[in-house]
């Protein structure tokens, strides 16, 4: 028994609440992969190929258990890597949770404008690929926000204090911090997603 929910500690909590105790053939699993697009007319057969799942079994799981769920991911293409539920929700708030957040308060700021239409209009594929996400379905990231809101609202925090901090070095024209910021988040992107 296994599912492929994107918030690992509510699934196993809202679980043995039910059970009064975690049923040793549950192995909490997430798939990363998947498009703005919700429901089975968005699948394909490729969907898992050479994308990663994320196995995050308890310690009641039975390793056969394990086992079979890890073949079941690895017939579909994927590559599986095992993690404890709460390092999982700690990346995935900072990975996915963080930036959906985000592509949806982006077009809800600018959904709100006066000139909201021409903002639109003139959007290029930076605007595009940063926003693709906020056509996601809303009802299950709102239910992914509130399962995981523990983690999200750390990584929330420290975002909002980053965003801050560089509100003010706009404001002020400090050339030095927006570039040093800049070089910063360019180098670290081409190191980790080159």
């Amino acid at each position: 028994m296994t599912d492929t929910g994107s918030a690992k500690q509510s699934v196993i909590r809202d679980l043995f609440n039910i059970n009064d105790d975690l049923p040793a053939n549950f192995v909490p699993g997430h798939p990363i992969a998947g498009t703005e697009q919700s429901g089975v007319e968005a699948s394909f057969a490729e969907l898992f190929e050479g994308r990663r799942v994320i196995l995050t079994p308890h310690e009641k799981t039975a390793s056969q258990s394990i086992e079979t769920v890890t073949q079941m991911w690895q017939i579909c293409g994927a590559e599986v890597i095992t993690m404890n539920p709460e390092h999982h929700d700690e990346v995935l708030a900072a990975t996915s949770h963080l930036p959906h957040m985000l592509a949806y308060a982006l077009v809800d700021t600018l959904a709100r404008m006066d000139d909201s239409q021409e903002i639109f209009e003139f959007a290029a594929g930076g605007f595009r690929d940063f926003t693709r996400i906020a056509s996601s379905d809303p009802a299950m990231w709102h239910d992914i926000c509130l399962a995981n809101r523990e983690q999200l609202v750390k990584v929330l925090r420290a975002f909002n204090d980053d965003l801050h901090r560089l509100s003010e070095a706009v404001e002020k024209g400090d050339s030095e911090f927006l570039k040093e910021t800049f070089m910063r988040a360019k180098q670290a992107r081409d190191k980790f997603c080159g």
